[in-house]
């Protein structure tokens, strides 16, 4: 399960909903131009894919950029790892955002990131499928993990602490 903490989505009524084939192409292409170079700023990927002939607003773009687990740091947009597995997932470009680990309570375990790196960090640890993980909500800098009980947690606090170095 991933939550993700964020206004709900507002229709504009003028505008036409995009079909999934769209929106799909649209994502394709905003990987694409992140990994082709380095934008700093929303504003320049939206006039990227104008130029491109998408039909996107500055919200649109955010929206997607959460959605494709997309995070910002250093002033610069960060993909999220591409060869995540099940159960191992590659956390290597993830661990230098992870600052801290605390326990909050016998089921919920507190990962503090840096800001904007949360739903990246998020995203891996709940493709990695693990047992002991029954979900996420991440916010900015901060991630909420839960788990069944407390020795599931314990489990996960070895696991995130042998990742992340915490």
């Amino acid at each position: 399960m991933r939550a993700y903490l964020c206004e709900p989505e507002r229709r504009d009524s003028t505008r036409p909903v995009l079909g999934d084939t769209q929106q799909i192409e649209r994502q394709s292409a905003i990987l694409r131009i992140l990994r082709d170079g380095q934008v700093r700023r929303q504003e320049d990927l939206v006039r990227l894919l104008k130029k491109e002939g998408h039909d996107v607003t500055q919200s649109s773009v955010s929206r997607d950029l959460r959605n494709l687990g997309v995070s910002k740091a250093a002033g610069r947009y960060v993909l999220p790892p591409e060869d995540l597995t099940r159960t191992n997932g590659n956390f290597g470009t993830l661990t230098q955002f992870v600052r801290g680990l605390r326990r909050a309570g016998p089921s919920i375990t507190v990962l503090r990131t840096t800001i904007g790196a949360a739903q990246s960090v998020a995203v891996a640890i709940d493709k990695a499928e693990w047992p002991e993980v029954a979900g996420t909500i991440s916010g900015d800098d901060t991630i909420f993990i839960a788990t069944a009980n407390a020795r599931a947690q314990d489990e996960l606090v070895q696991r995130l602490q042998a990742i992340f170095r915490v």
